[in-house]
């Protein structure tokens, strides 16, 4: 095994915190973080003060909303996948009945934390493996709208890795006929010739999350709602109505484009079995939709 195979091994061995449905971005964005520096040439070691406000912007943003946020966990618990080294930490005090440290101390220490020696050698000479990683991450943790955005936000160069399976290509076509070709939220329909035009078909439970690639866990979306979907900004409630975050404004198009279709039931499919199914749409509310929703 070449020592490219065994990073990327080595990376896709990551273990991520599991509690039933919830999402656990923690150790994901904070590789991808940690690949950005790599990638520009920064030394392997990074002090945790100035990886915590960065790791916890991301996880406001591409992380379940919490009413608190602990870049210090993943920081701390990388260290257990055999990637990721934390030094200067032995005489921290730590947390009640755990072996991690206050996040006070680690602010207040000279704790740095970065990939191992053998990882960081291979993905500094080997960038093309560096991509690699990062794709695979973005792949296994985040649906394909938000892959550019995450790599735009983190500063990562990569081209952005698409799903073209066959059985995606099958659930796309499914959901966009039982939708007859039309937005779900807003009732876009423009075609250029016999094509749709920015016209997809979004999980609403994502696949890196269980999630089927069934037509009752899609809804059709035009590119606008697509994204607003998979970023949090609008959802939908168990009564199939449209949810509009609160955290959401805007100007000219805010009413047209948002605003207005709060409280409005979804447009419905013509096929019964293609209704969105109300267990997918809760975990969208708990794990994906931020903030509250408007009234």
């Amino acid at each position: 095994m070449t020592s490219g195979d065994k990073t990327i091994k080595a990376f896709a061995a990551i273990n991520i915190w599991k509690r039933g449905s919830e999402r656990a971005p923690h150790k994901p964005l904070l590789m991808l973080h940690a690949l950005s520096q790599v990638q520009r040439g920064h030394q392997r070691l990074q002090p945790f003060v100035e990886i915590e406000p960065v790791l916890k912007k991301l996880l406001i943003e591409f992380g379940p909303s919490r009413r608190s946020y602990h870049p210090e966990y993943p920081f701390w618990k990388l260290q257990n996948d055999g990637i990721w080294q934390v030094t200067n930490a032995e005489d921290l005090k730590r947390r009640a009945g755990k072996s991690d440290p206050l996040r006070n101390e680690l602010l207040q220490g000279s704790t740095e934390g970065g990939f191992t020696e053998e990882h960081y050698k291979t993905l500094s000479k080997r960038p093309e493996i560096l991509v690699a990683v990062a794709r695979d991450i973005l792949a296994a943790h985040f649906p394909s709208t938000l892959h550019s955005l995450i790599a735009n936000a983190i500063g990562i160069e990569l081209e952005v890795s698409v799903r073209t399976s066959n059985r995606d290509s099958k659930f796309r076509d499914e959901v966009l006929t039982a939708w007859g070709h039309r937005c779900g939220f807003c009732g876009y329909d423009i075609k250029l010739g016999h094509a749709d035009l920015g016209l997809d078909a979004a999980h609403i439970r994502w696949v890196q999350h269980g999630g089927p690639d069934i037509s009752a866990n899609g809804i059709a979306c035009c590119s606008i709602h697509h994204l607003a979907f998979d970023r949090g900004a609008i959802g939908i409630d168990e009564e199939r109505r449209i949810l509009i975050s609160s955290l959401v404004h805007g100007g000219t198009f805010f009413d047209e484009l948002f605003l207005k279709l709060q409280g409005k039931k979804i447009n419905r499919p013509s096929l019964e079995r293609a209704l969105p199914r109300p267990e997918y749409l809760v975990w969208h509310q708990k794990h994906v939709f931020k903030g509250e929703a408007r009234f």
